[in-house]
């Protein structure tokens, strides 16, 4: 059950953190067959004062290669940014903006981290759990990890290490273009993840939900 009590700061990480490790549990990995047709896109951006939050959620239909359906709301922020904690000041306005969109959808991505995260519970994983749906980490930039450059051409990867652990990919999207930062969320597999993220990509660098998502997400 999701309570929003569980994202309010009480000046102290401690209870936080044992969220994460209840959310870290829950994540499953398994195959996501087939892709699925409709994806829905996360992604939010904060007003200059840092009191404001704007959320945007997307659904695009990848056999049409177009934008079915977007949602976006602004609402006050409930938490402090604290690093690696920031699912914690993202996650109410995200969980309301999803719960607006009318048009089925079967899979998430977000303009985030899935367990590329110290604790293995960056947003995609933690929302993605807690909404029991498919996710995927899709971000610009790598939180942890190191790696190698992947390929030149679209769909070259690299493994993104966290010392023995591999805990996502660096993911060509489109050539000579800087890569993207593809990991696990919840029930799905990292060549499910990679799927996925290549097959809403429309010949941009960002898949097309979060591309979408990014674009209307921000203040004016």
């Amino acid at each position: 059950m999701i309570k929003l009590s569980d994202f309010e700061w009480t000046g102290s990480t401690a209870p936080w953190k044992a969220i994460q490790q209840q959310m870290r549990e829950r994540v499953i990995v398994r195959p996501l067959k087939p892709l699925p047709r409709f994806v829905a896109g996360v992604d939010c951006a904060f007003a200059r004062d840092g009191n404001r939050i704007k959320a945007a959620a997307v659904v695009y239909d990848r056999e049409a290669k177009a934008i079915v359906e977007t949602q976006t709301l602004i609402t006050g922020c409930r938490a402090p940014y604290v690093p690696n904690f920031l699912t914690f000041r993202e996650a109410p306005a995200i969980l309301e903006v999803v719960a607006m969109l009318k048009h089925p959808f079967a899979a998430l991505l977000f303009d985030g981290q899935g367990i590329a995260h110290p604790r293995r519970v960056g947003l995609a994983a933690h929302i993605g759990v807690l909404l029991d749906q498919p996710s995927v980490g899709c971000a610009k930039s790598r939180l942890i990890g190191t790696h190698d450059e992947p390929g030149p051409n679209v769909g070259d990867t690299a493994p993104l290490w966290d010392k023995e652990e591999q805990i996502g990919v660096v993911l060509r999207t489109r050539p000579n273009v800087k890569p993207m930062y593809v990991s696990i969320g919840h029930r799905v597999d990292l060549k499910s993840a990679i799927a996925l993220t290549l097959a809403c990509g429309n010949g941009k660098r960002l898949p097309e939900p979060t591309r979408v998502a990014d674009r209307l997400s921000k203040f004016p």
